[in-house]
């Protein structure tokens, strides 16, 4: 695993490099070295490019192999959320819609423009409010909430499968 992990970095890195092959958008050095290593690592994700591939896989299988003899304990969120994912996935994506609308509530007062495609995704800027949205820590202190929200129900979850042995509980 840590061969295959260090050799799908490498392979990313020779790639990116080489700039001709890999993803349908090459980088370009920028005005600062910052910019130029986010250009860099900026690949294409929709559909996922190999360079994308590599650039994720890699670390995740480095990840992987210092796991591999590790004993995780039951209620670690790991371990947890990992025997539930179909579950985490459908049921953070309503607490996340559920926080949206509470969000712009409280910050505007009013939740309706939501009703609208958002901007990033072709729909039109004039429903909603100027500079509507947050910024990147508020971002993630709402990603670790929404973790956090998510434990209880899939620890429960869990739980469930464990005891039940109905075929659709394997699917989910």
């Amino acid at each position: 695993m840590i061969r295959l992990g260090i050799g799908l970095i490498l392979a990313f890195v020779v790639l990116r490099l080489l700039n001709i092959y890999g993803d349908p958008q090459p980088w370009s050095v920028q005005q600062t070295p910052g910019k130029t290593v986010l250009a860099f690592l900026r690949t294409t994700k929709y559909p996922p490019s190999l360079e994308f591939l590599l650039m994720t896989l890699g670390p995740a299988m480095l990840i992987w192999a210092s796991f591999e003899r590790r004993q995780l304990g039951r209620y670690n969120p790991l371990v947890v959320f990992g025997r539930v994912p179909l579950f985490y996935f459908i049921v953070h994506l309503y607490v996340i819609h559920a926080l949206t609308f509470l969000f712009a509530l409280v910050r505007y007062g009013t939740a309706g423009f939501l009703r609208n495609p958002l901007p990033s995704l072709g729909g039109s800027a004039a429903p909603y409010p100027h500079g509507y949205g947050y910024n990147l820590a508020v971002v993630y202190v709402v990603w670790l909430l929404v973790v956090a929200l998510m434990y209880a129900p899939c620890l429960y979850f869990a739980g469930l499968k464990d005891r039940r042995r109905d075929g659709w509980l394997s699917y989910v």
